[in-house]
């Protein structure tokens, strides 16, 4: 049995992930959080600071309900990969994604103060690219709106234009570790 979930982002790709998982009950209430983009904190740090700094600020709303808050980072030879600020930008990011692995790690932080709990993992997948031109980035471009996306591309949408392999956790890529985060959330059913 799954609790209900307050989902502590806008993302419409967790959402989604979530009622695919069969969790029906989701109440989306965004984070004002500020996120950090420090890289030196080391990428699993980093994405965990900024899911727990959601869930703490959205458990302060719904302090009986369980709250998920994730942060999705693409990261490359040190460095996140964020949303992109225009097109321009996004065709760089994925010429520079361009025939090499990546590494795509979500930090989920799931918190219920009243009775308090809180469990909080991150996942991590390396993502091959296939090799792209400018004309394979300008065609995906055309296809995919990705100024809403870590890395400017979206597994789920078109990948394959984009991606040679996938190893580890698809639905992470996506934006949310579905099985540990299940298994995360069976343990609050346990404890309710």
């Amino acid at each position: 049995m799954i609790p209900p979930l307050v989902l502590a982002s806008r993302s419409p790709r967790r959402r989604e992930l979530l009622l695919a998982a069969g969790i029906g009950d989701v109440t989306i209430a965004p984070s004002a959080a500020e996120e950090s983009n420090d890289a030196s904190a080391g990428l699993a740090a980093l994405v965990l600071s900024n899911a727990r700094l959601k869930a703490n600020e959205v458990a302060a709303r719904h302090p009986r309900s369980v709250v998920l808050g994730a942060d999705t980072l693409v990261w490359l030879e040190g460095e996140p990969l964020g949303k992109p600020e225009n097109i321009a930008a996004a065709g760089r990011m994925l010429a520079r994604l361009s025939g090499r692995v990546h590494e795509v790690c979500t930090g989920v932080s799931l918190l219920r103060l009243e009775p308090h709990l809180q469990i909080e993992f991150h996942e991590t997948t390396r993502v091959r690219f296939r090799p792209l031109d400018e004309t394979a980035i300008a065609r995906y471009l055309a296809k995919v709106d990705v100024l809403d996306k870590a890395g400017a591309y979206a597994l789920q949408e078109h990948g394959e234009m984009l991606v040679e392999s996938v190893e580890g956790s698809r639905t992470n890529v996506v934006g949310l570790p579905v099985a540990r985060t299940l298994a995360a959330l069976r343990r609050f059913s346990e404890q309710a």
